[in-house]
């Protein structure tokens, strides 16, 4: 059992996705982030499938064939795409939702988050990226205009770095103003 990794490893995530979302102007989803991470449901799978360089709950869907730890997450935190899925009105089953952009972003700090946890030293701007072309040919439920507006986040943050994305991401696609930079996430 790795009770206090696991614990460490969601703190450290959550912390630096707070960081992050702070700096977008994120307030309120950078204090509620993940917390369903600390649900039983969650945390004790995390414990028992604990990896340490990757989520837990591909060890528990290895096991048991799903992940009982993802499918709860997933349905609370709506900075996952797997959230915003419906049944088409024209048939077609169940479909992709195009998201909230406030969303994408914090999709893109836990993206960020979590490969700067899972990699440690060895992180590189790229490694998000690398990491969602990864699963790309299995996000099938993700909105074409989601999937493109995070793709685009990811490569800011890729090919000019975390200023640039963070600076992006805060203008461009939130809307935000660069006059009245963000507080201190320290303060808090």
């Amino acid at each position: 059992m790795h009770f206090w990794a696991h614990l460490r490893t969601i703190n450290r995530h959550r912390a630096l996705v707070r960081k992050y979302c702070f700096r977008l102007g994120l307030y309120w989803q950078g204090l509620t982030h993940d917390l369903s991470k600390y649900a039983p449901v969650e945390f004790f799978a995390g414990v028992k499938y604990f990896q340490g360089d990757h989520s837990p709950n591909d060890a528990q869907r290895k096991e048991h064939g799903y992940s009982a730890s993802w499918l709860h997450h997933k349905g609370r935190n709506r900075h996952h795409f797997e959230y915003w899925t419906d049944y088409s009105p024209t048939g077609e089953g169940i479909v992709g939702v195009e998201m909230p952009r406030k969303y994408v972003a914090e999709m893109f700090c836990d993206r960020l988050a979590a490969s700067k946890v899972y990699r440690g030293k060895d992180f590189n701007p790229g490694d998000p990226y690398q990491f969602y072309l990864r699963g790309k040919d299995r996000r099938l439920l993700i909105h074409p205009a989601t999937a493109a507006l995070l793709e685009t986040m990811l490569l800011k943050l890729r090919d000019e770095g975390e200023d640039a994305a963070f600076a992006y991401i805060r203008q461009e696609i939130l809307g935000k103003s660069q006059d009245a930079p963000p507080p201190d996430p320290r303060r808090f």
